[in-house]
């Protein structure tokens, strides 16, 4: 589990392309302090294993699931990608509960100053937008944010000056294309509603999910 609190910036030292997928190895200064073979790290929002350890990288496989849900194939040495070990038992909730597995991408559509943030517009699939609630949690590369607005083709998020600072949103351009994971909540809801079709046609309430143990 993770926050959606970026640690550190990395950047990819070398991709190891295979038939079955490829690794990666990702140069970074402090994300391995405490680590060990074998634990999680998101790269990018996905939940990656850690395969190897040296002082100034890490190597983790990818397997081919994860380079067809996420925009980890698009990486190249010296792409900056941010970073995240998984949260300890005695952590704080800083962000959002993040699991590290990618619903699907985006494509950055626009970008527009508003006072001191800066407005991202992403689209994305409508079946990713289902499950995305203006003012609700989503990750994207796995940096935790508020949703601003949502519709039928894309939504939008802010980036404040710190936010900005510590990752690389602002640096994306007119059609690059990011990992979203959206609310693990929303998911589990809307799963359950479409496994209870009587309840479809009817409004949500806060009787019906007690009801049902939410």
């Amino acid at each position: 589990m993770f926050t959606g609190l970026i640690e550190e910036i990395g950047f990819i030292d070398k991709v190891i392309s295979q038939n079955s997928g490829g690794q990666l190895v990702i140069h970074a200064k402090t994300i391995q302090e405490g680590a060990k073979l074998g634990d999680s790290i998101a790269v990018n929002g996905v939940c990656l294993t850690v395969t190897n350890l040296t002082k100034v990288s890490f190597t983790a496989d990818v397997m081919p699931e994860t380079l067809k849900r996420s925009n980890l194939g698009q990486l190249q040495k010296g792409t900056p990608v941010h970073l995240e070990r998984a949260m300890a038992a005695n952590g704080r909730f800083g962000g959002h509960m993040v699991s590290g597995h990618i619903d699907g991408t985006g494509i950055i559509s626009g970008k527009k100053n508003e006072g001191n943030a800066t407005r991202i517009f992403i689209n994305a699939d409508p079946d990713l937008l289902k499950q995305i609630i203006e003012k609700g949690s989503i990750a994207i590369d796995g940096v935790s944010l508020t949703v601003i607005s949502v519709d039928n083709e894309q939504f939008s998020i802010g980036i404040i000056p710190h936010t900005g600072t510590q990752t690389t949103l602002l640096d994306k351009k007119i059609g690059d294309q990011v990992n979203l994971e959206t609310d693990i909540i929303a998911k589990y809801i809307q799963r359950f509603l479409e496994n209870n079709s009587a309840q479809q046609d009817k409004p949500l309430t806060l009787e019906f999910l007690k009801e049902n143990g939410f």
